[in-house]
């Protein structure tokens, strides 16, 4: 991996050559997918089972896009105890951790007749888009359906692409089902995107659309914003490591490769204050490479978007990390917690040297959809917030109204809206 020293020029150009990763600098895409998205709100079906034989290479109809109750099964026998096993004490993790984010409706009442609240609703319907072709991800799968869950939601639609054969991987399957999916369609891409937002006549329009995708999903999504809710637009993986002189160099290249292995658009960036460590690093990644099955991938992400920064001090290290704002980011330094209450934007903190990354992706419990593209400065986490919605309660007497009333009538009178000031006074004639 290339070291630099950290400086202004390296922080400039540093940040700059991260953003080009962001999915709104892919303009050429984006007429694709409008053309996509407009075939299917017009043409509906038709144009869904069109372009998933074009893409997909499956043929797929009204009678086979949705998985039967048979095609589940299936993936049981297949998936095995083992996973299955896995799967659930998984899934326990992600529900407990999730509970505790529960909202509830509230309200305050006063002796003057003054009630004022907040009901809080689940949504009605929401779509999980599931990526599939290059590989399967059935963590993605719970990690975006048990926080619908918990939140309420009363039907979990569930899209992923499939294979030539027209069926699903069983791994996801098994998942969706065990998470609560409630109905799964064999649709993906920008195509998937446009039936869960327009609806058809095999798929039901959806509330809000979550998960994460390719380039065209992620500006299908961008698209369909309006017409639907979503969580966010999602780019490319990323991991920032801060480490001192006391970080174990292997662990740190190992979580370094564990993000550089998702796409050549993945960052992996170590920022460090000691120089013996990044020259370390470095080294250790090299012999990784050599050990790794996506090899390829990994040295392109790391030629275009992975580097070992050496800072002067560890508050220009925290600094920097702030500025890029990452996906993950993960502390390995003397004392971490004194760091991470120093960081201030991150989409999920990963304290002590036993705390890697993937533990968080698989199994701890809190949320792997994330901020990306240094949108952790103002995104949260996937969470159940984002399955909810919220109402705000007034209820005044009499009393209470006459109280304040001529107060409300000058404010709407100094705004020229005098139709808001008649609506009080008429009440007081």
């Amino acid at each position: 991996m290339r070291i630099r020293h950290l400086s202004h020029d390296t922080r400039q150009n540093l940040l700059e050559d991260l953003l080009k990763r962001s999915p709104n600098q892919y303009p050429e895409y984006e007429k694709s997918v409008a053309e996509i998205l407009e075939h299917v709100r017009k043409e509906k079906d038709q144009a869904l089972f069109a372009y998933t034989e074009k893409f997909d290479g499956a043929k797929i109809n009204a009678e086979t896009i949705k998985v039967t109750e048979e095609e589940i099964e299936e993936a049981y026998a297949f998936a095995g105890p083992e996973l299955l096993g896995i799967i659930r004490r998984a899934l326990h993790n992600i529900e407990v951790y999730h509970e505790k984010q529960k909202q509830y409706s509230w309200f305050d009442s006063k002796p003057d007749g003054t009630i004022l609240g907040q009901k809080v609703t689940p949504l009605q319907r929401v779509g999980v888009y599931v990526p599939g072709g290059k590989a399967a991800y059935p963590s993605s799968v719970l990690m975006n359906i048990m926080p619908a869950k918990v939140a309420g939601v009363e039907e979990i639609i569930m899209v992923t692409p499939p294979g030539k054969d027209g069926k699903i991987t069983p791994n996801t399957l098994v998942a969706a089902k065990e998470a609560g999916a409630t109905a799964i369609y064999k649709a993906g891409g920008a195509q998937a995107v446009g039936a869960l937002a327009y609806g058809t006549e095999s798929i039901p329009k959806v509330d809000k659309i979550v998960g994460p995708g390719n380039i065209y999903v992620a500006l299908a999504k961008k698209a369909v914003y309006g017409h639907v809710s979503i969580d966010a637009v999602a780019g490319p993986s990323e991991i920032l490591v801060i480490a001192d002189e006391t970080a174990n160099p292997g662990y740190v290249a190992a979580d370094l490769l564990s993000q550089a292995e998702h796409d050549e658009l993945a960052s992996a960036i170590l920022v460090t204050t000691c120089e013996e460590l990044a020259r370390r690093v470095s080294e250790q990644v090299d012999i990784f490479i050599e050990e790794l099955s996506r090899s390829e991938i990994i040295r392109k992400s790391l030629d275009n978007y992975g580097y070992i920064l050496v800072a002067d001090t560890m508050d220009e290290a925290i600094e920097i990390a702030n500025e890029i704002a990452s996906e993950h980011l993960e502390i390995q330094t003397k004392n971490p917690y004194d760091v991470m209450t120093k960081i201030r934007n991150a989409g999920a903190i990963f304290i002590g040297e036993h705390s890697s990354e993937p533990l968080g992706d698989y199994f701890a419990g809190p949320n792997h959809v994330l901020p990306t593209n240094g949108t952790a400065r103002f995104f949260s986490p996937l969470s159940v917030d984002d399955f909810i919605k919220k109402s705000s309660i007034i209820a005044y007497s009499r009393e209470a109204l006459e109280a304040v009333h001529e107060d409300i009538e000058q404010f709407a009178k100094a705004e020229g809206l005098t139709a808001h000031a008649n609506s009080i006074k008429v009440r007081f004639e």
